[in-house]
């Protein structure tokens, strides 16, 4: 089996996709065979064939230059932008977790590194509907430890400690933190940074500019990063 790591954000919108695509282009130059995984995508544009494109697969596959086909890379994929359990609700097709772990071994099995993308933040419903799964459900299912990716700026020491409280909580290893918008020699980010890794017990992996093409980390150090999976 091969390598995962489970990439998981504070909240919506704070460059976990942009830093996935990063992390999977590192791996891909190193050499690596690196494959993208997202369970639940919500939020996606239909094709000229009608069929929804998975919006955040698309971008990872198209920055990283991998070769692993689009099908391969989000088992459930939504049009509304909400999230994953109400998009289910407003158009059916509910995640099983079963399929998720189907689709996630047939990765590890094919490929030597796999980078997960989570919906929202960690405390995110994928499934509500007398059945429930939490993104955290399928984080520990999958038994990878996390990424952390969080905004540099005013309140990541609350968010960055809140979620990283909560991986404790429910026994997720945190892996360490990537700070996305950071700018170096800024008084506020610098200060963020050591906060962060204070409240939480976990290293700053990489700090991400704006505009950044390659993440500051090395090879190496990245796949560090990655824990074997499987039975």
């Amino acid at each position: 089996m091969g390598k995962a790591l489970f990439i998981a954000g504070t909240g919506t919108d704070v460059g976990k996709t942009y830093a996935a695509g990063l992390i999977v282009k590192k791996l891909r130059q190193s050499g690596a065979s690196a494959a993208y995984f997202k369970a639940a995508v919500s939020g996606n544009e239909r094709g000229e064939d009608g069929r929804l494109i998975p919006g955040d697969a698309l971008y990872v596959k198209t920055v990283s230059g991998i070769s692993q086909p689009l099908e391969q890379m989000c088992p459930y994929v939504y049009e509304h932008a909400v999230s994953p359990h109400l998009a289910a609700r407003m158009e059916g097709n509910p995640v099983r977790m079963e399929r998720v772990l189907e689709q996630f071994a047939e990765l590890c099995g094919a490929y030597e590194y796999v980078t997960m993308e989570g919906s929202g933040g960690i405390l995110c419903p994928i499934r509500f509907d007398g059945k429930e799964i939490w993104l955290a459900d399928i984080v520990k299912a999958c038994g990878a430890g996390c990424l952390l990716v969080a905004d540099a700026g005013l309140g990541t020491i609350n968010a960055v400690g809140l979620t990283a409280f909560y991986m404790k909580q429910t026994g997720i290893p945190l892996k360490g933190i990537l700070l996305n918008h950071f700018r170096p020699g800024d008084r506020l980010h610098e200060d963020n940074r050591k906060m962060c890794e204070y409240v939480t017990g976990a290293k700053v992996a990489a700090c991400i500019r704006d505009g950044c093409l390659d993440l500051e980390l090395s090879g190496d150090g990245l796949k560090a990063l990655y824990e074997e999976v499987g039975p």
